[in-house]
C-alpha cells in the first residue's frame, strides 16, 4: 500500500500496479537529466512547461526507480498505461503533486 505522505503513488502499468516515488536520489537524477540546478528550478521547469513524451519517461522511469522497481529505461519505455499518453500524463501530474505538493504547483503557474 502507498503512503502519499511520502509522496508514493500507485499506478497502472501494462495491467500492473507500480509504486512510484521521487525519492531524493530520484529528484537528483531529475535534476541531471533536466540540467537544473536545484529543486527550485526543476519545479519551475514542471510546472510552466508543457512535457515532451521523453520528459514523461524521464519522469516517470525516475518514479519508479524511486518507488523500488528494478526497471530498464527500454522496459518503462514499452510500457502501456491506461488512456495511452494522458494515461502517463495523470500519472506525472500525481507524481508531481505528491512529492511537491498542489499548492506549490499552482504557485508556479501549472496549467495541468
Amino acid at each position: 500500500m502507498v503512503n502519499r505522505h511520502r509522496g508514493e503513488i500507485s499506478a497502472t502499468l501494462d495491467g500492473r500496479e507500480w509504486t512510484l516515488c521521487l525519492t531524493l536520489g530520484a529528484l537528483a537524477e531529475l535534476e541531471d537529466a533536466f540540467g537544473a540546478q536545484d529543486l527550485a528550478v526543476l519545479l519551475k521547469r514542471f510546472s510552466t512547461s508543457a512535457l515532451s513524451a521523453a520528459d514523461i519517461l524521464k519522469i516517470v522511469a525516475a518514479g519508479l526507480r524511486g518507488g523500488g522497481n528494478q526497471v530498464t529505461p527500454e522496459e518503462i519505455a514499452q510500457m502501456r498505461a491506461e488512456g495511452g499518453i494522458t494515461g502517463f500524463a495523470r500519472i506525472v501530474g500525481e507524481l508531481l503533486s505528491a512529492t511537491f505538493g498542489d499548492s506549490n504547483l499552482e504557485q508556479t503557474g501549472s496549467n495541468r
